[in-house]
């Protein structure tokens, strides 16, 4: 899509469903929002997104839900309340509608298999070896960044969507020695399809803008918030291993309530190219 201007009616669109999806949305919100008819922007959305607004909604908000059964306790009516369902009855017709299975089925077998993959027999027993983590607050930061939406697990197109940032952050001497890197982890890719999966590829910005983002690149506005920071040393294959002690540890000690925020890594030294086994990544879980 080469017309700017329908792009930058995109991002406005996409950034306020991404914040308030869980909110009453009508068309005449949408159509404020990006000032444009719904209609048209309903158009661009679906080729962009292979789905229509609503449908984009509706899944969104399904998928939080499904987040929500997996690592809360909250009742299947608070978490319906929450994602933006008036019905308890008309939540549980969309979420088996989605996922094949009623809410407090999805529940149970979520909870299972969470210890089955960990090989955990109970969530009293802790972890052999926990992983070393410490307590920090990151303060506000704003983030230029290139969303990629796919597999996880296909490295090569999350390397190709980095490769775009440097280039534009580097065209637009937005890069230096000081410069830090970070990735944004929005979804758990056991519950979301692959093809909605969404990453962000981003660089902390040392001062705003001069102008407004080109294309599809975006600006976030990250607020204060409190992390659990844990250390992976080795590639980016083998981070999946490093996640699941992470969790792990939270099953069995239960010390944290983690916040519903995205996961954060930050890049210390992949920007130079080290051996794979030497790559140091910090991983930020957003908690309470």
């Amino acid at each position: 899509m080469k017309n700017e201007t329908q792009l930058e009616r995109y991002k406005l669109l996409k950034e306020y469903l991404d914040i308030y999806y869980k909110e009453d949305i009508n068309i005449a919100k949408i159509e404020q929002v990006c000032f444009y008819s719904y209609r048209n922007m309903n158009r661009i959305f679906l080729a962009l997104h292979q789905e229509t607004i609503g449908q984009y909604i509706k899944r969104v908000r399904l998928v939080k839900a499904a987040e929500y059964l997996k690592y809360s306790d909250q009742s299947i009516f608070d978490i319906a309340l929450e994602v933006g369902f008036s019905d308890v009855h008309a939540f549980t017709k969309a979420f088996k509608a989605r996922f094949k299975i009623p809410p407090a089925s999805y529940r149970k077998q979520a909870k299972h298999s969470i210890q089955k993959e960990l090989s955990i027999p109970t969530v009293l027993e802790a972890p052999s070896e926990p992983i070393a983590f410490s307590i920090e607050r990151l303060e506000a930061f704003e983030v230029l960044y290139l969303e990629y939406r796919g597999a996880y697990e296909d490295l090569p197109a999350i390397e190709d969507t980095w490769n775009a940032l440097w280039q534009y952050a580097d065209q637009h001497g937005l890069i230096n020695e000081r410069s830090v890197f970070v990735a944004e982890i929005l979804d758990d890719n056991e519950i979301c399809d692959d093809v909605y999966c969404r990453y962000h590829a981003g660089l902390i910005l040392g001062q705003p803008l001069k102008n407004s983002p080109e294309g599809l690149f975006q600006l976030k506005n990250h607020q204060p918030q409190k992390y659990a920071k844990f250390l992976h040393q080795g590639s980016d294959e083998t981070a999946v291993e490093t996640y699941h002690k992470i969790y792990a540890q939270w099953l069995t000690q239960g010390t944290y309530e983690l916040a519903d925020l995205p996961t954060l890594e930050f890049l210390l030294n992949h920007h130079l190219d080290p051996p794979k086994d030497q790559l140091l990544t910090e991983i930020y879980i957003p908690i309470e």
